[in-house]
């Protein structure tokens, strides 16, 4: 943290003003960019990817994890020395046999680093030269049919607590298509019963949170499920942990998961399934029940690209196999 020991001059209005020459010094001190990058992304989960990258280049340039003083010398680097430099790195990538997803992911984490670097003033270039890998644009979309969602909905023994709040978390991921993480960070003031909303905290939005709307079914999961949860401090969580470890904490986004795929082995379903899939299952359906309608479903997955919900049609049509069986069907 930096201690401001400013001295003020008084004007002849009474304003105080900081001397000029203490405001240079501040801004000329060298901050630990490397800190102030990650520090400066919102997300915990973002802040641990963008470190665990960044390293993983340190680890290639010099054979140890960053410091402060080897980011400032890397970004000194006159432009073609750092670009000859990465390269070399994506070259090492490739040679490690890594997906092209990883090798751009680590890539765009160095990148960010130097824009942002460039962006206070402690860099004269960028990393604009550097392309990406060519990856083919497909998303396993697939998971499992409202039937056998069905299915997972009769497991959960809704006479216990336990079942109580395992169902009103399976209704969410489906009838909302919500993400395990968005499930996991709930507060109970989040939710308002009587006008069958509930506030989330949507990926990739920063702290501003956005309303959805529930179903009468999710809204009676929720009552039955806090209800039996006697708790009316709002900042508490609304999903909780019931084990004997850890009772009363927030429930993780690991253990929704393992909530999801035990229900789902207790239900029959063969398919290894976690709440992502079930998202995905939800928006294949509402894709199948409005016949396609893709800007109606975006307000239900919420996706900010529309062309990734084009990728979830084009897979529940199997447009590609169509086509194929035409042609095979002309010779």
């Amino acid at each position: 943290m930096v201690t401001l020991n400013l001295v003020f001059v008084i004007m002849d209005d009474s304003t105080l003003v900081p001397k000029l020459p203490d405001l240079l010094m501040l801004a000329n001190q060298t901050p630990d960019v490397l800190r102030d990058f990650v520090a400066d992304k919102r997300s915990p989960k973002t802040k641990s990817e963008y470190v665990k990258d960044i390293k993983d280049f340190f680890q290639f340039v010099t054979g140890n994890n960053p410091r402060p003083q080897q980011a400032v010398e890397f970004l000194e680097l006159d432009r073609f020395q750092a670009v000859a430099l990465v390269l070399r790195y994506k070259q090492n990538l490739i040679e490690r046999g890594l997906k092209e997803a990883t090798v751009n992911r680590r890539l765009a984490a160095l990148k960010s680093l130097v824009n942002y670097a460039f962006k206070v003033g402690k860099c004269a270039w960028t990393l604009a030269d550097i392309k990406s890998e060519r990856i083919k644009p497909y998303r396993d979309t697939t998971g499992i049919k409202p039937s056998e969602f069905k299915q997972m909905l009769a497991v959960s023994d809704r006479t216990t607590n336990r079942g109580k709040r395992d169902y009103a978390i399976l209704r969410l991921l489906w009838d909302n298509a919500l993400r395990r993480g968005e499930v996991s960070s709930l507060s109970i003031g989040d939710l308002d019963l009587d006008s069958r909303r509930l506030w989330i905290l949507g990926k990739g939005r920063g702290s501003q949170k956005e309303a959805v709307a529930l179903s009468i079914p999710t809204v009676n999961a929720l009552q039955e499920w806090l209800q039996a949860q006697r708790e009316t401090d709002i900042n508490k969580p609304l999903f909780i942990s019931l084990d004997k470890a850890s009772p009363g904490h927030r429930l993780s986004t690991t253990s929704i998961y393992k909530i999801v795929n035990a229900i789902a082995q207790d239900a029959g379903i063969t398919k290894k399934l976690s709440p992502h899939r079930i998202r995905h299952s939800s928006v294949t359906a509402a894709l199948e029940a409005t016949n396609g309608d893709v800007r109606r479903v975006q307000k239900l997955s919420r996706h900010s690209n529309l062309n990734t919900l084009m990728i979830y049609d084009d897979n529940r049509l199997s447009h590609q196999g169509e086509i194929t069986d035409l042609l095979a069907d002309l010779v």
